[in-house]
């Protein structure tokens, strides 16, 4: 039975890849994959025991091997090369005039593919740059533009909470995030709050979403008027991870804070806003005219079809008066 492998290469890049169970890798090993028409070279970080249908499998590489001594010290001197390689693709660039960021170059382990990864604000039309690179290398090159999120990914980090980004740990496929969401969870609406490394906003603000919804539905709103240990007050604060308020007292003007068990909500007539009725300065003869043109306003009007065959009726009885 075959077994399904997460390998990652040099450049950060991770794919699935297939072996037979015979072969007994285990996490941490490095291989030598078959993959298109080149061979690549990578580490085993996932293994996944469940085995996946047929027609699927086929469409996956193949690990032919555990990668040799020779294998790496091949490994090794690509690695070398890429450095090198990197450096030319940027003079390349530079003579076209292409604006696009360079991250990194990875060979396949037998220097037939060259990929190359980039970040760019729009689309680069980089067609004669892959013409003039293959000609230098000798290979066939592959671009591959990538996103902000991605590059972080890459570069890795630690972020404000102390531990390892997540996007470069564990975290692969990224979820649309929106501002909405920090708002939910009465975050700061801070751009450098809020945002990440990368400059977009925080992949974890996903994480507890949805835990914080259910919180907010028991939770009263700021500015709401309430009923609490010390009198009545408005709530100015609220924390929904301990369900507490912070509410200004009416009378004294000082802050307390109370559970929300505590707190009950309230809506005196003094604190509902009502629409005031706008009077005009008009003398009785202009309000009895005003009422006169409502009143003509509200009769319904007849039908179109009705008065149109009363019309054509009084054209055929004149007519019939003549003759």
């Amino acid at each position: 039975m075959d077994i399904i492998y997460a390998i990652q290469i040099d450049n950060g890049a991770q794919y699935l890849a297939k072996a037979d169970d015979s072969l007994a890798f285990k996490a941490g090993d490095w291989c030598v994959i078959h993959k298109d028409f080149f061979n690549d070279y990578g580490q085993i970080v996932k293994i996944s025991e469940e085995g996946m249908p047929d027609w699927k499998n086929k469409e996956l590489p193949q690990i032919i091997r555990k990668a040799t001594v020779h294998d790496k010290s091949m490994a090794h001197e690509n690695e070398m090369r890429a450095k090198s390689a990197l450096r030319t693709t940027q003079e390349a660039a530079d003579q076209l005039k292409l604006e696009m960021k360079l991250l990194n170059v990875h060979f396949s382990l037998d220097k037939k593919l060259i990929v190359i990864q980039f970040t760019a604000d729009g689309r680069i039309d980089f067609r004669q740059l892959v013409k003039d690179l293959a000609k230098t290398f000798n290979a066939r090159i592959e671009l591959r533009q990538i996103g902000v999120r991605d590059e972080t990914a890459l570069k890795g980090g630690l972020g404000i909470c102390g531990r390892q980004l997540c996007c470069s740990r564990f975290l692969k496929d990224f979820s649309s995030i929106n501002v909405r969401m920090a708002k939910d969870q009465d975050l700061s609406l801070t751009p450098s709050t809020i945002s990440g490394f990368c400059g977009r906003l925080k992949c974890c603000l996903k994480y507890e979403h949805d835990g914080y919804v259910e919180l907010e539905k028991t939770m009263p709103r700021r500015g709401d008027m309430c009923d609490c240990p010390g009198g009545r007050g408005k709530i100015c604060d609220r924390n929904l991870l301990t369900q507490e308020v912070v509410v200004v007292l009416e009378d004294s003007g000082r802050t307390i804070r109370c559970a929300r068990s505590e707190v009950q909500v309230v809506y005196p007539d003094k604190y509902k806003v009502r629409p005031q009725e706008i009077v005009p300065d008009l003398s009785e003869d202009e309000l009895n005219t005003l009422e006169s043109e409502e009143e003509t306003e509200n009769i319904p009007e007849k039908p179109k079809g009705v008065i149109g065959r009363r019309r054509k009726k009084r054209r055929a009885k004149g007519k019939r008066s003549k003759r």
